[in-house]
């Protein structure tokens, strides 16, 4: 009888365990089968590059089945669990609710923005998590260029062409640079929005900007940032936002249309619903081998998870994708040692280093406590994103859109909402006179 192994979520950590699940077993011995809310995996740390038109949104993903052959998908959200049953209940995109049995269960259901008690955040915000919010900000901006260009008064304008990040880690600072490169291209076409200028502010609760990388780094970015007319606001919150403006700590009013919330991430909410224990901050509870505590046959891996960080003592490993497919390797091989009355082995990666693009070719980098900047950091940014992409058709992909904006600039057209279909109006729906 073949065993039955499932795994809940389709990132990093998820993805590359099928991945090696798939080299792992033997093909009849066993069948996996990988839940995801979505039939791709989103390459997360190009999310920028989609923003800011230097890559197209649908080469930033990676389909599942063309990748995974002997996997089983299912695409469906997950809404459950009952471990003593060993089942995992899913709702399915037709809306039928199944449920699958397992033998051993991998949990890695990633993350989700994290938002805070702030007025206003929640009704006048945007996310940058998903393939969605990118494409939506760059249409945001495009939008907000050409309202601004038929506004009469300048006080109107700045509302327009003013945009808040809130919070300065890879994602806030990232989106932030690949977004204004873009609207700097985009503005020469809007004469009257050219003449006023626009007006980008990055707000960090912290003492600097980018914690996860040395204070020389984060220095380095900072002064990039500056340079090219971003204000740089460290040690600040944000208090209130509203429609036409963000309020920061100290009295400080924005006027601004466009608040971009990149302050942290938590575990997806449907994490919650598995029965499992879990820490303060809602990861699950697992040991050095992934495992969870108190469930032999359910592991646990990637932003969802809080394995313990071997270079950190008492602390669990950062949110990051180089973690995520570490951890996602080798709890293929512990499940597999598992099924064959084998040895489980524990979680010993260190991260080897970061990179982080910033915009107009600089980059800061630190690999294997090397510290780069400027375009040698950016050189090895594009190498390192390159080379981890799966898949050689996504690898051309990627290199193609990279010098097409190398090349001829960035596209500044709107892609409009991907996914989203225009409603066919009925004949009711005319006016006629």
């Amino acid at each position: 009888m073949a065993w039955n192994v499932v795994i809940a979520g389709g990132g990093f950590g998820g993805f590359y365990a099928a991945r090696a699940l798939e080299r792992q077993l033997p093909s009849n011995s066993a069948r996996v089968t990988l839940v995801n809310d979505a039939n791709f995996m989103l390459y997360t740390p190009l999310l920028p590059g989609a923003a800011g038109a230097t890559l197209d949104p649908r080469h930033v993903v990676v389909p599942l089945r063309s990748q995974l052959r002997r996997t089983h998908l299912v695409v469906g959200e997950v809404t459950g669990a009952e471990p003593a049953r060993r089942t995992l209940s899913v709702k399915r995109l037709d809306g039928e609710r199944i449920e699958l049995g397992y033998d051993q269960l991998i949990v890695a259901l990633g993350s989700v923005s994290r938002t805070l008690p702030i007025p206003g955040l929640i009704e006048h915000a945007t996310g940058f998590k998903s393939l969605a919010d990118a494409t939506a900000l760059r249409n945001r901006v495009l939008s907000c260029m050409d309202i601004a260009e038929s506004l009469e008064r300048h006080a109107e304008r700045t509302e327009y062409l003013s945009f808040v990040f809130v919070g300065a880690g890879y994602a806030g600072v990232e989106g932030l640079a690949e977004l204004q490169d873009f609207a700097a291209q985009a503005i020469d076409l809007y004469p009257h929005c050219r003449a006023q200028g626009m007006r980008w502010v990055l707000v960090e609760a912290k003492d600097r900007i980018m914690q996860e990388v040395p204070r020389g780094l984060s220095e380095f970015a900072a002064r990039e940032l500056r340079a090219r007319g971003i204000e740089v606001r460290t040690g600040t919150t944000v208090k209130e936002i509203t429609r036409c403006d963000a309020t920061l700590s100290g009295g400080a009013r924005i006027p601004a249309r466009t608040v971009v919330w990149t302050a942290g991430v938590k575990p997806s909410p449907a994490v919650a619903r598995l029965g499992l224990p879990s820490d303060q901050s809602g990861r699950v509870v697992v040991d050095d081998t992934m495992r969870v505590e108190g469930h032999e046959r359910i592991w646990a891996i990637g932003d969802c998870a809080a394995v313990p960080d071997p270079a950190r003592q008492g602390q669990p490993c950062p949110p990051t994708a180089q973690h995520a497919i570490r951890q996602g390797r080798l709890v293929a091989r512990n499940v597999a040692a598992t099924l064959d009355a084998g040895r489980v082995r524990p979680f010993r990666y260190r991260t080897r280093g970061v990179v982080a693009e910033l915009g107009g070719s600089e980059a800061v980098a630190l690999t294997l406590g090397v510290r780069w900047r400027g375009r040698p950091a950016w050189f090895i940014a594009r190498t390192y994103h390159l080379l981890l992409m799966p898949g050689l058709g996504r690898k051309l992909r990627l290199l193609v859109d990279w010098n097409v904006a190398l090349l001829f600039g960035r596209d500044t057209s709107a892609p409009g909402r991907l996914g989203s279909p225009t409603p066919l109006a009925g004949d009711g729906d005319d006016e006629r006179e």
